[in-house]
């Protein structure tokens, strides 16, 4: 019986439900006042202007919408909004200047135990964390654009951040000046789709403890690193772009402890590293592109049963580097190499000798970093002519013995 009279309860509600508006000159003069004032499921409309809050709590179904330049200003005094209920909607407002906390963590947006909140279509602004969610689940997070001014990792907080939360989606927001433009910890079953995230401190994307999420679609350009993935379980990576991720210790995707993943259809463009293995073990990579990298793969001793199958590496400095020259149980499979010097005379589109990627030079490399002074030397290129002929110190089981003649070519 409550079955079906919930659902009629919840619709005379929003049939009840009223509209309130918020102006500089009018009856209602700020949002914490329309909150107040406000029964749930009403709909605040806020009119152009500045408004100067903080701390507007919202404790029952709302929606709260931006008309023109509707600015919300907590001119540094801690946070904006605090949800703490369900069925809430932030959009179209500009939210700005929310205080730095190392202790409580002040958002522009946080949701606190509520569920089904969506944040959409805002403008976040000199903001400690843009969006924080907390404890939370069926939430979205689409089409905002959140920009900070970080200026060191241990003092800036992220642009959207998930902490025990369940089922959110993250959608087609443009990320920037944080210290991680997307981060999740014990977050799991979200899906990450089509944002750009680019200059940020430390990570563009940061996984940690969260399984069965996946990210697609997404951009990660010019961060500290592009992505982080740790200690997590099922994660699906496709058709994402990692671009312009420099450092010393810059990648494009770092994998700690992972297994049961799947990467495929990424490009892996001018990095320090495309992908950086520690740990990691049952992944699927396939018909991704690595070009112009300086490492396009290193694999750690510790990652096995990897396999790397119908990838194209073109221009790389070095196609995969691993740290020892023992048996690794990584598959390698029609690949494409464009450094591959073998023939193909049958004409068939697969080599007729297998390719070793795994240079000399970069084997040393891993023992000796500061023999990179050697690079592109004439010592070294006789030293790899020498191992090509007759391999004594290069990894013997690090070989595509299909290697790919043409470049691979798949559909997204």
């Amino acid at each position: 019986m409550l079955a079906l009279v919930l659902p009629v309860l919840l619709g005379a509600a929003t049939i009840l439900a009223k509209t309130l508006t918020v102006s500089p000159t009018g009856k209602i003069r700020s949002v914490k006042e329309a909150v107040r004032l406000a029964q749930p499921y009403d709909t605040i409309w806020v009119n152009a202007g500045i408004y100067h809050e903080n701390e507007i709590t919202i404790d029952k179904p709302l929606a709260i919408i931006g008309r023109q330049q509707a600015v919300l200003d907590a001119r540094f005094k801690k946070g904006i909004f605090s949800v703490m209920a369900e069925n809430v909607l932030i959009a179209g407002l500009t939210l700005q200047n929310v205080e730095e906390s190392f202790t409580k963590n002040y958002a522009a947006v946080r949701v606190r135990g509520g569920g089904h909140v969506t944040v959409r279509n805002n403008t976040i602004l000199n903001s400690y964390y843009g969006v924080y969610l907390e404890q939370t689940d069926s939430c979205t997070v689409s089409h905002n654009l959140i920009r900070g001014n970080a200026k060191q990792e241990s003092t800036s907080g992220n642009a959207i951040h998930l902490w025990r939360t369940d089922h959110i989606n993250i959608v087609s927001n443009k990320v920037s000046g944080h210290r991680d433009g997307i981060y999740l910890e014990t977050s799991s079953n979200s899906t990450i789709t089509g944002n750009i995230s680019q200059n940020n401190l430390r990570y563009g994307l940061h996984f940690m403890f969260s399984d069965n999420n996946s990210y697609q679609r997404n951009q990660f350009m010019r961060n500290g690193s592009g992505i982080a993935v740790m200690y997590s379980r099922n994660i699906i990576m496709t058709d994402n772009l990692f671009e312009e991720n420099w450092g010393a210790a810059a990648y494009g995707i770092l994998l700690k402890d992972i297994t049961d993943g799947y990467i495929e259809r990424n490009i892996f463009r001018q990095n320090t590293t495309g992908i950086y293995a520690e740990g990691s073990s049952r992944l699927l990579l396939k018909n991704n592109e690595f070009r112009n990298n300086g490492w396009a793969v290193r694999l750690l001793g510790s990652s096995e049963d990897l396999t790397f199958e119908q990838n194209n590496f073109i221009g790389n400095t070095f196609e995969i580097s691993t740290s020892t020259n023992y048996s690794s149980h990584n598959t390698f499979r029609a690949n494409y190499w464009s450094s591959y010097t073998g023939y193909d005379l049958d004409k068939d589109g697969t080599g007729d000798v297998p390719h070793k990627p795994v240079k000399l030079f970069s084997y040393l490399l891993e023992d000796i970093p500061t023999s990179v002074v050697l690079l592109r030397s004439l010592f070294i290129d006789l030293l790899e002519l020498m191992e090509k002929v007759a391999p004594v110190l290069t990894p013997e089981n690090v070989l595509d013995n299909e290697p790919s003649t043409r470049l691979n070519v798949w559909k997204s």
